[in-house]
């Protein structure tokens, strides 16, 4: 079985729901929801606006955020560390992808059954792009290696709201 590094940015795009056109917010699309960072330097900020004080700088394009509030221009994110900041929208990127945040290599499965067998492992913390979730798995793509992961097994595949 292989083991696999860090993968690719994801390829799915989000729609938005009837339930974020009910709540209004500024973007049309349900709050949490999951985004990419789409450059390898982003600051993140204690505030929404350039005039808020630098908390640190995220370094990983394609790290899964989730976002937990927005404004029009900003989106307050919740990362796979548990650390919330604010960062600007044109530094996002609506697809998706997962991490592993376990303490061991997760794996892969051949099919979205519960006695399937592993194909590969995706290494601790180590990215993949997710294509799809249904009936409790999720398809995800890695270099080399595509499978199904039960939902929740990565960070990034639940919707359930990670920080507060």
């Amino acid at each position: 079985m292989k083991r696999l590094g860090l993968g690719a940015v994801a390829a799915l795009c989000l729609v938005p729901s009837m339930a974020a056109a009910e709540r209004q917010t500024p973007s049309g699309y349900a709050v949490p929801r999951y985004i990419t960072l789409k450059f390898g330097n982003v600051n993140a900020r204690a505030g929404p606006g350039d005039d808020h004080k630098l908390l640190f700088v995220y370094r990983a394009k394609g790290l899964p955020l989730q976002v937990i509030a927005e404004t029009t221009a900003w989106r307050r994110v919740c990362d796979p560390e548990g650390q919330v900041a604010w960062i600007h929208k044109r530094l996002t990127d609506g697809r998706r992808t997962v991490i592993n945040t376990r303490k061991t290599p997760a794996p892969i499965y051949r099919s979205a059954k519960a006695d399937a067998t592993p194909t590969a492992y995706l290494n601790v913390r180590a990215m993949a792009e997710l294509d799809r979730c249904e009936k409790g798995w999720c398809r995800v793509k890695a270099p080399g290696a595509k499978g199904w992961v039960p939902v929740g097994s990565l960070w990034g595949t639940s919707d359930v709201l990670q920080c507060r």
